[in-house]
């Protein structure tokens, strides 16, 4: 039977800028009526990093998922370059890559058909695909269906999406989750190449990563943000 990636057609792209800056000012996000984040704003310029600081349900999670699109701005804009998050979602979307909690692999396909799906997708080189496994130690189980993957191993095959496809800005929820020192250790590496290039990365993490240049960001629980009734996003508005 044909594989996977050759039943699909590449979604077209236009050129991606690669260095871009990532401005975000003054966000705000409402959750089951309550706001969660308030007023959040900072910059980074083209090879810059900041790392999210913070207690565990502050909102960094939530932060990465409404830069991602996943959520709705309650207020406030994120701009990379001139393309705005709020008047330009699909746009600000094609810059990104986010890599979250979940390791969101298909278990029924191969580690391989799972990278080659992701790279037809999203238009990627089919190189890209044989560098990202054998940059994340993942060649020799290529053809291993990640059902039978473990824990380390699905998470390094989610992380080596990053690598598949070129966009300016990386969002990373906690990304050395199940790792061990040395994959860690990679991880770091990788995002020091991306910045080196003039990328941009946006990471939640409670380790050090040894982004020694990186910003910190520390977002304050929102105790005492007043709740709201009204939540457009549970309304179905957005």
């Amino acid at each position: 039977q044909p594989q996977p990636t050759e039943r699909l057609r590449p979604i077209p792209r236009g050129a991606k800028p690669r260095a871009m800056d990532f401005e975000v000012d003054g966000l705000s996000c409402r959750r089951s009526g309550r706001i969660v984040l308030r007023n959040v704003a900072f910059t980074l310029a083209a090879g810059e990093a900041a790392v999210l600081r913070g207690p565990n349900g502050v909102g960094k999670s939530t932060l990465l998922r409404m830069l991602a699109g996943f959520l709705p701005v309650a207020a406030g804009d994120a701009r990379l370059g001139s393309i705005s998050r709020v008047t330009d979602r699909q746009g600000f979307q094609d810059q990104i890559v986010y890599a979250g909690h979940l390791d969101a692999v298909k278990p029924a396909l191969t580690v391989s058909e799972n990278l080659r799906l992701w790279a037809a997708l999203h238009g990627a080189a089919t190189g890209a695909v044989d560098m990202a496994l054998d940059r994340f130690g993942l060649s020799a189980i290529a053809d291993r269906p990640a059902a039978e993957c473990s824990a380390g191993q699905k998470r390094r095959l989610g992380l080596a999406r990053l690598l598949v496809i070129d966009r300016p800005l990386w969002l990373l929820d906690e990304p050395t989750v199940s790792l061990d020192t040395a994959s860690a250790g990679l991880v770091a590496e990788l995002v020091q190449a991306h910045l080196a290039g003039g990328g941009l990365a946006l990471v939640a993490t409670h380790i050090d990563l040894g982004l020694a240049a990186a910003k910190e960001i520390a977002l304050t629980p929102a105790a005492d943000i007043p709740t709201e009734t009204r939540d457009p996003f549970l309304e179905g508005t957005w």
